[in-house]
């Protein structure tokens, strides 16, 4: 896989919130989940590429289930946070403006659930014209089929599915 743009690339990661990473999950557990995605947002962060973060919230409800806030350590100073409370990151959160606003038209995605809250953003992310690549090893489901069946069928069409350690960028702006 070639070098990426980091003046034109974005990490988006999905719902890496204790309650979430804490789920029974696979192919993988939560832990190596964070874990591959602590290295790809170092990567990033390294090379001048954002790292953005979405959180879920319920809606209409003013209290949030205990473990609704990111994973500590995960967000660095200037991180972007966006809050959404649909599946998929794009529908009125404003994520399209922050990242039309940083230049970006490419994003690597990674989180939890692979077939769900990423799914749903690489497809309204796809449907606004942005180049994706999947960090298959940064990303897990509440089964392996679900898993597999998105990293094998769905993102194929999408983008490129690729490891954490083929993902690299071209260094600093």
């Amino acid at each position: 896989m070639p070098a990426l743009d980091p003046g034109r690339t974005a990490l988006l990661l999905v719902d890496l919130m204790e309650r979430i990473v804490a789920l029974p999950l696979a192919p993988r557990p939560g832990t190596d989940v964070l874990a591959a995605s602590a290295r790809l947002a170092d990567t990033f962060r390294d090379a001048g590429a954002p790292v953005v973060h979405l959180r879920v919230e319920r809606p209409n409800t003013a209290v949030q289930p205990p473990g609704s806030e990111l994973v500590p350590d995960l967000v660095a100073d200037g991180d972007p946070v966006v809050v959404k409370r649909t599946v998929g990151g794009f529908h009125e959160t404003g994520l399209h403006e922050l990242l039309s606003g940083l230049g970006v038209t490419t994003l690597v995605l990674g989180g939890i659930a692979t077939n769900l809250g990423v799914e749903s953003t690489a497809r309204a992310a796809c449907d606004l014209g942005y180049d994706l690549v999947f960090a298959e090893d940064a990303m897990s489901a509440l089964t392996a089929d679900e898993h597999h069946a998105s990293v094998a069928l769905d993102f194929p069409r999408l983008g490129t599915v690729a490891p954490v350690a083929a993902i690299t960028l071209d260094g600093p702006e």
